[in-house]
């Protein structure tokens, strides 16, 4: 079983109430063979929502605001999904401060990206989940 961002699959569930549906994940989906997930969304937060960047060990929205606890939250709730359905592999959304895998967005609101990975990938990752990075 896999594990894949929600708005791979086509969910609305993005900051900015859009997806950005991959076919091959829907096709995953569609056949049972993938679970999608909203990390942020389980976490608490909204649709729509302020972006958000990880900036040092807290997560930050674009207006300055604390988001950590959420995704916290979200992150731990959607590794439960993972472990409950004995996911080994994840298709997550890149440069995601949650699903971001290597490479993430670097917390200036720039759109400039930095190394590292976001706080659902790297719990996956703690707990020997592959994690693919989707474009």
């Amino acid at each position: 079983m896999k594990i894949v961002s929600a708005c791979l699959a086509g969910v609305e569930c993005r900051f900015d109430c859009q997806s950005k549906e991959r076919q091959f994940i829907i096709d995953l989906v569609k056949e049972g063979k993938a679970i999608p997930v909203c990390p942020e969304q389980m976490g608490g937060l909204t649709t729509p929502r302020d972006p958000s960047e990880i900036q040092g060990d807290k997560v930050l929205s674009n207006k300055g605001k604390d988001v950590t606890a959420q995704f916290n939250k979200g992150a731990q709730e959607a590794l439960k999904m993972a472990l409950l359905t004995g996911a080994d592999e994840a298709y997550l959304k890149s440069k995601s401060p949650m699903c971001g895998c290597d490479e993430i967005y670097d917390g200036s609101f720039s759109g400039a990206i930095t190394n590292g990975d976001g706080i659902f990938t790297k719990l996956l990752k703690e707990h020997g989940i592959k994690v693919n990075s989707v474009d």
